[in-house]
């Protein structure tokens, strides 16, 4: 396990202070405030380690409610909300400097057989023959924002390969739809738990970006302010995050400064293993300085 995957893992693995309460530390990756798939990660982790059977995640709903703080560490609350005969529910709430930022809903189903169905996947060039990303040039990079700088020249512990890449730093209109190939940068064990936790945290990112294509910004432009509100993950069927899945986003509609995205994550035998979708805070302010304040949807 390479030293970025190791560091994700143990962001994932919260500290337990009590039954139903844990702590979780953040990490800068170079966003403005705390990832938001990292506060969904670390949510989901806590909610499975509360379970007393076998269930699996198949279904997490949750809204963003303020901006996190990167230095602090996160308490996350979980509230044991039902536990049926096929079905558990919980629901977290996480808190920083004592107000909540976030919270979900995540419901835990027993396997059971029963009908099946899916879309087909989109027909795609394989992983293999797609290049990375080449890297930003460092003249271009010196003239971003330091946080920007650290977003594009970091090593992150997911690879991304894009079937229709965009430059974001000088996006053109397009039409609101792509597909990236994406895998973790290292092999883990075996246990669905961590693989479900790990797409969860994979899953925020690309998926709101969708919604600028047809107006030719992006959330590197210092005037764009951007934000999560809330993010719905759905788990259909075993996957693993260490080898390649795909990614087809596409996003309905903007309105009133809001963009809603929605994605389907096939993996590379075409099987449906997961949708999502996202509504988040998409604006165009008046300057550099003011999309730099905290946004908020209170």
């Amino acid at each position: 396990m390479n030293a970025h995957v190791s560091e994700l893992v143990e962001l994932l693995s919260l500290e337990r202070l009590e039954d139903n309460l844990f702590r979780g530390q953040s990490r800068d990756i170079g966003t403005r405030y705390v990832f938001g798939g990292q506060v969904l990660g670390q949510a989901l982790s806590a909610a499975q380690t509360t379970l007393d059977q076998p269930r699996a995640a198949h279904s997490l709903h949750a809204y963003f409610l303020r901006a996190g703080d990167i230095e602090h560490p996160i308490v996350y609350e979980v509230d044991r909300t039902r536990e049926g005969g096929s079905f558990s529910v919980r629901r977290v709430t996480a808190i920083q400097h004592g107000r909540v930022i976030f919270f979900c809903a995540a419901s835990f189903q027993q396997a059971e057989d029963g009908a099946t169905h899916q879309l087909t996947m989109p027909e795609v060039p394989a992983p293999e023959d797609i290049g990375p990303a080449p890297a930003v040039p460092e003249r271009v990079l010196a003239t971003l924002p330091t946080k920007v700088q650290r977003w594009l020249s970091r090593t992150g512990p997911f690879e991304f390969r894009h079937v229709y890449p965009r430059d974001e730093l000088d996006p053109p209109k397009r039409p609101p739809f792509q597909q990236v190939w994406f895998r973790l940068s290292g092999q883990v064990g075996d246990a669905p738990e961590l693989h479900r936790a790990l797409l969860a945290y994979a899953s925020d990112f690309h998926l709101l970006g969708t919604a600028t294509f047809p107006h030719g910004i992006s959330y590197y432009q210092p005037n764009v302010q951007m934000a999560s509100l809330d993010h719905a993950l759905w788990f259909h069927c075993p996957f693993r995050v260490d080898d390649w899945l795909l990614y087809a986003i596409d996003s309905p509609s903007a309105q009133d400064a809001r963009g809603l995205a929605r994605g389907l994550i096939f993996d590379r035998e075409g099987r449906l293993v997961a949708s999502t979708a996202q509504e988040g805070l998409i604006r165009v302010v008046r300057d550099a300085q003011a999309a730099a304040q905290v946004p908020s949807n209170e």
